[in-house]
């Protein structure tokens, strides 16, 4: 497997999945433009290289080529201001354009394709199915759509020399632009450096930690956490849990947790984590008490309880003061510290506390020597908001990816470059 640090780039077009799929305002103002600043190194040693480069992306969830709301266009600006240097937008993936742009392109010079998923044939799912389409329409509609994704495949790689994967956010996604787009560059493909830094900084704190190693969770449900609990509790000293599914562990055991989320059919599994926990001597911290609202919105009437005796008509929405405190004094003296997940409604100001003590006592234990890892878009986007993201060691630009990766999964986009 070649490396980007000493692959000749000189003449050559690169074409670079990157992952910018980032947040825009109504303006269509970029809001966050970590994903961006993050692939800026891997553009510029391809170019510094002599090199041109072809940037491929999707963004969103678009329904169809006409949704111009999922645009790259509106991000063209801050690429160009963060790389310092003009980015010609193709307006197209597929189209004739698209392939003169590239064809045409000098060294030192970079364009952009309209967004992947635009086109069906990039996640290879049929679109536009009736709802009462029969089962033969629909195997019809995939068997079509997996030709024409071929194709597809075909054209993207037809535009470069060169292929490179940057995009650790969709690595685990079997796409055209993510996977299938290897296959057509076997000795000219490679990782960027986005790809090698998180692919480094999860193995190094999953193969070989500094301990004791401590990982914070947290999410609404159980049941989409179950399977990164269980993994990794076989390998840290202990476990912070937290954010709404803390309260299906909660009622499991017998608790009133008022109207907050609860997964009734999750309670026997609950209850098994708790045991297997007890059983490998794993510390497991729940909040005591919560901060609940009256309705999920930023205004709503905040009061504390304990987790125990939330009211009905209250439903918790962070850690309350208590909860904070501990956790803070948990996170102290760890080594290596894993992080996904907010442990609060940190979008609403006023349920952000929880998630703001946590963030602070893991920058704290990182001065302190802790090796401390970010993962999943709303943990980043929390240490972003906070103002924190330079003083963690590492940010991860994963969400499913990422948690997919510690499960021990293989990765489509990671498989596709190291085969």
């Amino acid at each position: 497997m070649k490396s980007i640090d000493n692959y000749d780039f000189k003449g050559k077009r690169a074409i670079i999945r990157v992952d910018f799929n980032v947040p825009l305002d109504e303006n269509f103002n970029v809001t966050d433009d970590t994903r961006i600043r993050a692939a800026i190194p891997t553009i510029k040693k391809v170019l510094a290289g002599g090199g041109s480069v072809i940037l491929m992306s999707h963004l969103g969830r678009p329904k169809n080529n006409n949704d111009e709301k999922y645009s790259l266009k509106h991000i063209v600006g801050t690429v160009e201001k963060l790389l310092g240097t003009k980015v010609e937008f193709a307006g197209d993936s597929w189209g004739e354009k698209a392939a003169e742009m590239a064809a045409a392109l000098k060294p030192g010079q970079v364009m952009m394709l309209e967004n992947l998923r635009f086109y069906a044939e990039e996640e290879g799912k049929p679109r536009g199915l009736a709802e009462d389409a029969t089962d033969e329409q629909k195997a019809a509609a995939k068997k079509e759509v997996k030709a024409s994704q071929k194709e597809f495949t075909k054209r993207l790689a037809s535009y470069a020399d060169v292929y490179i994967n940057d995009a650790f956010g969709t690595a685990h996604r079997a796409h055209a632009s993510t996977a299938l787009i290897a296959d057509h560059f076997p000795e000219d493909k490679m990782f960027g450096y986005v790809m090698e830094n998180e692919l480094k900084a999860i193995d190094d704190v999953m193969g070989s930690p500094a301990r004791p190693f401590m990982a914070i969770l947290g999410g609404a449900k159980v049941s989409t956490k179950i399977v990164i609990i269980e993994k990794l509790m076989e390998k840290v000293d202990s476990l912070i849990l937290a954010g709404g599914m803390t309260y299906t562990f909660a009622a499991a055991q017998g608790q009133d947790v008022g109207d907050s989320m609860n997964e009734k059919d999750m309670h026997p599994l609950a209850l098994e984590i708790l045991e297997k926990a007890k059983a490998k001597g794993i510390k497991l911290y729940f909040s005591p008490d919560a901060l609940c609202g009256r309705e999920f919105k930023p205004d709503t009437e905040a009061k504390e309880f304990l987790v125990r005796e939330i009211p009905a008509g209250w439903e918790g929405m962070d850690i309350g003061t208590k909860g904070k405190a501990a956790f803070v004094e948990a996170i102290k003296g760890q080594k290596t510290i894993l992080w996904n997940g907010p442990v609060g409604v940190f979008e609403f100001d006023k349920f952000a506390t929880g998630t703001r003590a946590v963030a602070d006592a893991i920058v704290e234990a990182t001065a302190a020597g802790a090796f401390s890892l970010i993962g999943g878009g709303d943990s980043v986007a929390a240490i972003n908001k906070f103002g924190l993201a330079d003083k963690v060691s590492y940010n991860s630009t994963g969400g499913g990816a990422l948690l997919e990766y510690i499960e021990g999964k293989e990765l489509p986009g990671v498989a596709a470059i190291r085969k």
